[in-house]
């Protein structure tokens, strides 16, 4: 809670806020509006509707009017507004170590790897499984919340005891101003392939914002590089805090020396200051290898030691990502986040180690977001020989699924292995049918989210439920 008279001394009359908001829709009696310009919209022409709900005061930059709430007008309010959240929240960045993570495919998982290990009552998460620690959780509809949400779920983390955030930076996030002047004490780059080209019209734009996050951090931080990913090289370069590798070769800070998977557990040999030692970990895939060494690398950089690190590992569990889920049969079926082309073929080069005889794999794509990608995804899916691919939508919302499919199998035309099936519950259920002895469904795309983003707005729809339905469905079948 603030006064308005406490940020703003010369507003003509001063009244109590409750919260920062940029979208007139998210207004609760109490809050102050901020009219932003954006890259969509200009807010100014929502202070109206700001005011309904119950916006206290307003920050504007271009003439609204008379109105019935106390108005304050700046010079730029897009510019105004990070420094408005950190006066508003008392600076809470300044109290809480700052963890980012960035890249195409594993910003989830290591940021999550990086919150378990250090212990949700003191780490607190940010990015696409959402907002949370012990006691609290937000809401957010971004990877990267606005930057006035941001500053909210700081404060909100420290007065829930955190001393850390763990959370993922995206490119929209420094495209789009989110994270504008927070500088972080530890970034994590973990891999980049194109994505996002509708939003940043190049890979090369893709790239410069990526790296944002490395020439924002502490020049005394640390920058932790994944050495073997392509560009690698120029993440380094950009980087402001010192920079520290992981990767294969022996030059690396943080060497895989090894790995070996079974159906439950990865081992991993490391190398690290000279002396090498080995890790067990729940986390299944050499992608996950990676992902758990670029979270190691950031704790053993910030003053962590891995005898308290490597109990921890065995348990790790990531919400939404290789859920194997309970058949009581002899096939299987996984539900997983991966929706890139690379994150496809690291999701196939797991499963591969399974021994299945085939692969059903239902998968879509976000409609109005990066359709640049999508006849990738479609080969990636079906240049496997033992895949038959069923394609839907996912989060179609405006956009047409029939659309949607037909970009993601544009490249795959001359195959047989694939049919589309536009309603995503049907096709799950489809997948799951489908299935005989020593056989698997991979759901991909969605993992555990719990909405599907339609035409005429969101409802429930949640990939796991679903596919326990059929499963369900297929076993009282098989009992009849």
């Amino acid at each position: 809670m603030k006064k308005l008279r406490d940020l703003y001394p010369e507003a003509e009359r001063d009244v109590t806020l409750r919260n920062i908001r940029t979208s007139s829709l998210e207004v609760e009696p109490g809050d102050l509006f901020v009219c932003i310009s954006g890259i969509s919209a200009d807010r100014h022409a929502y202070a109206d509707d700001a005011i309904r709900r119950g916006a206290a005061a307003i920050i504007a930059s271009k003439n609204i009017g008379e109105k019935s709430v106390p108005v304050v007008y700046v010079k730029n309010t897009d510019e105004e507004l990070p420094s408005l959240a950190e006066r508003f929240y008392d600076a809470p960045e300044k109290e809480l170590k700052l963890f980012a993570v960035t890249g195409t495919d594993g910003k989830t998982t290591t940021s999550t790897i990086i919150q378990q290990l250090i212990g949700t009552g003191r780490c607190g998460y940010i990015g696409t499984n959402g907002v949370s620690c012990d006691g609290y959780e937000g809401d957010s509809n971004n990877t990267t919340p606005d930057i006035d949400k941001l500053y909210e779920f700081f404060r909100a983390f420290r007065d829930h005891g955190c001393d850390y955030v763990s959370m993922e930076v995206s490119s929209d996030a420094y495209y789009r101003n989110r994270v504008k002047g927070i500088l972080f004490d530890c970034s994590v780059f973990t891999n980049i392939t194109p994505e996002h080209l509708n939003t940043h019209k190049s890979f090369e734009n893709y790239k410069e914002c990526k790296k944002d996050l490395f020439r924002n951090t502490k020049k005394d931080g640390v920058c932790v590089i994944n050495r073997d990913a392509k560009y690698s090289e120029e993440f380094m370069e950009a980087s402001a805090g010192k920079v520290l590798t992981y990767g294969k070769s022996e030059d690396c800070d943080l060497q895989i020396v090894d790995w070996k998977q079974n159906a439950k557990t990865t081992d991993i040999l490391f190398r690290w200051e000279a002396e090498t030692f080995p890790v067990v970990t729940s986390l299944l895939g050499e992608f996950n290898v990676y992902n758990l060494a670029g979270a190691f690398l950031a704790l053993l950089a910030n003053g962590y030691s891995k005898e308290e690190l490597i109990p921890k590992m065995k348990e790790l569990a990531i919400d939404g990502r290789v859920v194997m889920l309970k058949t009581d049969a002899d096939y299987y079926v996984m539900v997983d986040y991966a929706h890139t082309p690379n994150g496809i073929q690291n999701i196939f080069s797991l499963v591969n180690t399974l021994g299945m005889d085939k692969i059903y794999v239902v998968i879509g794509a976000a409609g109005t977001r990066d359709p640049y990608k999508r006849p990738d995804m479609g080969k990636a899916v079906c240049e496997n020989p033992k895949t038959y691919g069923i394609f839907t939508y996912e989060d179609p919302r405006t956009e047409e699924p029939a659309d949607i499919c037909a970009d993601l199998t544009s490249a795959i035309q001359d195959r047989d292995n694939f049919e589309i099936v536009l309603d995503r519950g049907e096709a799950i259920e489809k997948a799951v049918m489908y299935l005989k002895k020593n056989e698997i469904a991979l759901i991909l795309g969605k993992g555990n989210e719990d909405t599907e983003e339609l035409r005429n707005g969101p409802i429930h729809f949640n990939d796991i439920e679903e596919a326990y339905k059929a499963i369900k469905k297929k076993n009282e079948q098989k009992k009849d």
